[in-house]
């Protein structure tokens, strides 16, 4: 017979975060389907708006977004020394999926990554190395983009207060994320360092919640860097370009939804849908709701709307864009997932994944 273990303070402080985290998603997104959208559109003729589209618009949006939803892979094929472009498209739909649907979904989305290329014979360092590259630059262009919509806009001569503050926060967050970074690789001193100050910020934070203090992250960093740049050194360009091939075209998707649905660019021009794409794209950095559903899309009407855009239009637009580069991840996630599970061919023993000269042999 077994006996029931009992449940820690600590493990019914974590249930309940859980618990009012979700409650606090549902609500922010209920309260702005039902009450905010509506003050920018009449919903029956955002529905005429979208059915107004053609066949061949529907086509070329498709493709356009089966196209946005490939180019995360090559991020991650990049970073990762070894791992295939199926590979890197089962785990980045499955972790997508679950990061779309669930509060939380981002943290658990790193930890299905770990899990997923770990049986397929990825070390931890390796996983690890790819998770902190691919994160830094995604930061690194979401941060820039902003900067570049406002440099865009200033010489279209049509930068307001809002946007050139907004602008200066991001070019000074930009500057010091790669300042830190850069600090980081300069020597292994520094690195240890940051490991070190890393460690205790996160151990005294832990010892809030009830949990052990972290160590061994000083020892982390100084490898992170040897690895960092060794696969930098032969692929920073690539990882760049991969990066940047994500993001815009996921701006191609937006804009394409606008165009298609009738917003033309007298109306908003596409460095305008840039700036409000870019912008956009930060509210995702503040996990509150399962991919900022919600926020992002009112974030995207409002200020599309603002830019000179019709209501009815624009929320069309949004709505068809965020359903094929939000909803439509998720189903296809379920199914990859199933494809993780039942392939057993791509299972390899732990450290065992195919090794190039950009693997140490120390992982």
């Amino acid at each position: 017979m077994s006996i029931p273990v009992p449940e820690t303070p600590a493990r019914r402080r974590s249930r309940v975060r859980q618990v009012v985290s979700a409650v606090v998603s549902i609500a922010i997104v209920v309260g702005i389907f039902w009450y905010f959208l509506p003050q920018f559109a009449d919903i029956s003729q955002v529905w005429a708006t979208i059915r107004s589209m053609t066949w061949l618009e529907i086509a070329t949006l498709v493709l356009v977004a089966a196209w946005n939803l490939l180019t995360y892979c090559f991020v991650l094929v990049v970073t990762t020394p070894g791992l295939t472009l199926a590979q890197a498209f089962v785990v980045t739909e499955s972790t997508t999926a679950v990061s779309n649907t669930i509060p939380t979904g981002a943290a658990i989305g790193i930890a299905m990554t770990y899990a997923m290329e770990h049986l397929w014979g990825f070390s931890r360092s390796r996983i690890t190395l790819s998770v902190l590259l691919t994160g830094i630059w995604n930061n690194f262009v979401k941060l820039g983009m902003p900067v570049l919509a406002l440099a865009l806009l200033a010489l279209q001569g049509k930068p307001g207060t809002a946007r050139i503050i907004a602008g200066l926060v991001g070019i000074g967050a930009l500057v010091a994320a790669i300042v830190v970074f850069a600090l980081m690789l300069r020597s292994e001193a520094t690195a240890r360092r940051a490991g070190e100050i890393g460690e205790r910020i996160a151990s005294r934070l832990l010892r809030m919640i009830g949990r052990p203090p972290v160590t061994g992250w000083d020892r982390a960093t100084t490898k992170f860097r040897a690895r960092t740049i060794l696969l930098l050194r032969a692929r920073w360009h690539w990882l760049t370009l991969a990066t940047l091939v994500s993001h815009l075209s996921l701006f191609a998707l937006l804009l394409m939804a606008l165009r298609n649905v009738g917003v033309s660019e007298s109306e908003v021009s596409w460095i305008e849908a840039l700036a409000v794409f870019s912008f956009a794209r930060l509210v995702t950095a503040i996990p509150i709701t399962p991919g900022g559903l919600g926020l992002v899309d009112i974030t995207m009407i409002a200020g599309l709307t603002a830019a000179g855009g019709s209501g009815d239009e624009v929320t069309a637009g949004v709505l068809v864009y965020r359903a094929l580069s939000y909803v439509l991840p998720i189903p296809l996630g379920a199914l990859t997932y199933l494809v993780f599970r039942r392939n057993r061919l791509w299972r390899r023993a732990p450290n065992s994944a195919p090794r190039t000269s950009l693997v140490p042999e120390q992982v």
